[in-house]
């Protein structure tokens, strides 16, 4: 995927005029946010799961090296196989290399962020390979040829208008005058057209939720059971997943796993929850006659080594995302890769750089409602700052930023000149507001005057209200 990061003001912009977009982003609020609260208030002991979530990973992380050694030798011993990948590139030949010693031809394919991430799909495509996405949503997007503009629900910026449209153009061969008004009707549809994929698969690949270095398993949560068929109904199972995903034991994952879907759509688990561990063996029923791993670096190392360390206890929920005033706003295009939201501007610079990304932590009010909701609790806003931080200290900050910065700090250097240009320029603007109490148009303010009102100043300031509320403690002291 070609970044367009760098952009996300434009990127921006044109979603904020986007009116289908704007109609399809109306849900969230009511969906997915109310959803995870009543899931939570269901739970009583929800915020200690979170406590236990987070030290649970930090102990993972600090101990990383530990548990991917445990995971392979599990693995290895299951009859699985396991391929190290520094960087997508690595990633991308080791799965063609195995679709290749396979003879395939049709390759189907779960749901995969880490997959966008390194360009998988085109890939293979380019040696000659069909690759047909078997998630709903990644399935809409792929006859669009579009990107995934959210970690759980990849097509959430798409209106069911959009989507019967796209079924009837790209369902030519079905009779034209078939129904497709309910939802139910499109997934028929869907369901129609990607059995014939499962059945006719070479090769499956899926992502992981967790990795268990107990038992060399794999797990996956879906809603669709597309998954499962993925990865049964092949020949070779293939999971592309990154270094962070690996957890201690068995107990570890189903605790994360009741934290991951409350936090995610809102339900105490997925439909689906399923565990692998290596190729079929004698007597299993079913599966795979070939079972490989691939685990990706790509820049996680040194995430690991750095402050930003903590993001990596990311599960993927999308809760930050959900609840983030920007994204509901913009939706998950305008951040320009892989990731998006919060998780995306602490994410993205790491993987495609800050001079690129640079944008992403910027674009972020630090309401806190991410960190509030992680069920990781990742301080998010705290990472967006590190990550300005240094694009501040490598040049990278536009110049009128950086000057009105230095004039801040300037000030807050002088209290008493801070102070006295805070009660002339907060006077000032309450009387050339007039009636209106608000200003349509600021100099250096058109980022907000551009799509609301900018409020003028009402009584005193904070400085003034704490002096007045300091001298009247002491009166109340010296009159006993």
């Amino acid at each position: 995927m070609q970044p367009t990061a760098h952009d996300f003001k434009s990127n921006a912009r044109a979603a904020l005029a986007d009116k289908q977009l704007q109609d399809a982003l109306s849900g969230l609020p009511g969906g997915l946010v109310a959803q995870r609260a009543a899931a939570r208030a269901r739970l009583p002991e929800f915020d200690g799961l979170r406590d236990y979530g987070r030290d649970l990973r930090n102990h993972t992380l600090e101990h990383l090296d530990v548990y991917l050694e445990r995971y392979e030798t599990a693995l290895i011993k299951a009859g699985g196989h396991v391929h190290w990948a520094a960087n997508g590139e690595e990633a991308c030949a080791a799965i063609l290399r195995i679709c290749q010693e396979a003879g395939a031809k049709l390759v189907t394919k779960g749901k995969s962020m880490v997959s966008e991430e390194i360009g998988l799909n085109a890939r293979l495509e380019g040696a000659g390979l069909e690759v047909v996405e078997t998630d709903l949503g990644e399935y809409i997007l792929q006859i669009r040829h579009e990107t995934p503009s959210h970690i759980i629900a990849p097509a959430i910026h798409l209106t069911q208008g959009q989507v019967e449209a796209d079924f009837r153009r790209e369902h030519a061969h079905l009779p034209a005058n078939r129904r497709l008004v309910d939802p139910a009707e499109l997934v028929d549809e869907a369901r129609q057209i990607l059995r014939e994929k499962f059945t006719g698969a070479d090769v499956g690949i899926t992502g992981a939720n967790f990795l268990i270095a107990e038992t060399g398993s794999s797990i996956i949560v879906t809603n669709e059971g597309n998954g499962d068929l993925t990865q049964s109904l092949a020949k070779v199972h293939v999971v592309i997943t990154s270094i962070d995903k690996v957890v201690p034991t068995l107990d570890d994952a189903s605790a994360l796993l009741r934290l991951l879907a409350r936090s995610a759509t809102g339900q105490e688990i997925t439909s689906y929850t399923t565990f692998s561990t290596g190729p079929r063996h004698d007597g299993d029923p079913d599966g795979p006659e070939a079972y490989h791993v691939v685990l990706l670096d790509n820049g996680r190392t040194e995430l690991l080594g750095s402050e930003f360390r903590e993001v990596l206890r990311c599960i993927r929920c999308g809760a930050c995302m959900n609840h983030c005033p920007v994204y509901n706003a913009v939706g998950g295009h305008a951040y320009g890769w892989v990731y998006p939201g919060p998780i995306g501007a602490v994410l993205n610079p790491g993987f495609i750089g800050i001079e690129e990304a640079g944008n992403l932590p910027n674009a972020s009010t630090f309401c806190g409602r991410c960190e509030a909701v992680c069920p990781m609790r990742i301080p998010l806003p705290k990472l967006m700052r590190h990550w300005r931080e240094r694009e501040f200290a490598g040049g990278g900050t536009p110049f009128s930023t950086r000057i009105a910065l230095k004039s801040w700090a300037a000030l807050a250097r002088r209290p008493w000149a801070y102070h006295f240009l805070a009660r002339l320029t907060s006077r000032a603007m309450k009387i050339a507001s007039g009636r209106n109490g608000a200003f349509r148009w600021l100099p250096f303010a058109a980022g907000w005057t551009g799509g609301r009102d900018f409020p003028a100043p009402q009584g005193s300031t904070f400085q003034e209200l704490w002096a007045a509320r300091q001298k009247q403690a002491a009166k109340k002291r010296s009159g006993r």
